[in-house]
């Protein structure tokens, strides 16, 4: 499974970036795809998930800002991110889950300015 990410950018605090993540290769049996973020010097954490039946989690800071979504037929995953913050400032990536398996994406750098 390959994952490519994009759609990360600078942008003022209370703008809105949306991520894409297409997934190619084997991915027939990919159930969960997701979002985690690492800031400089913090460790890679959760932002939101999606499952293939659409359940979503998201960590409790982005909630009510950040939605996820997924267009199966494009093998995409998706991050709209609205009402920035400065503290979203960090690197994105995109993860698909295969049973045990976690590919991650080559993660794409969003910098919110205040």
């Amino acid at each position: 499974v390959q994952l490519q990410a994009s759609g990360g950018g600078v942008v003022q605090a209370g703008g809105s970036l949306r991520l894409s993540c297409v997934a190619s290769g084997v991915i027939d049996s990919i159930n969960v795809m997701g979002w985690y973020r690492q800031a400089p010097g913090k460790q890679r954490d959760m932002v939101a998930t999606m499952t293939g039946g659409g359940s979503s989690m998201y960590e409790d800071s982005v909630k009510g800002r950040f939605t996820i979504s997924r267009e199966s037929a494009k093998n995409t995953v998706y991050l709209q991110m609205n009402s920035l913050k400065p503290e979203d400032t960090a690197v994105y990536y995109c993860y698909a889950q295969d049973g045990p398996l976690r590919f991650w994406g080559q993660g794409t750098l969003v910098t919110v300015s205040s």
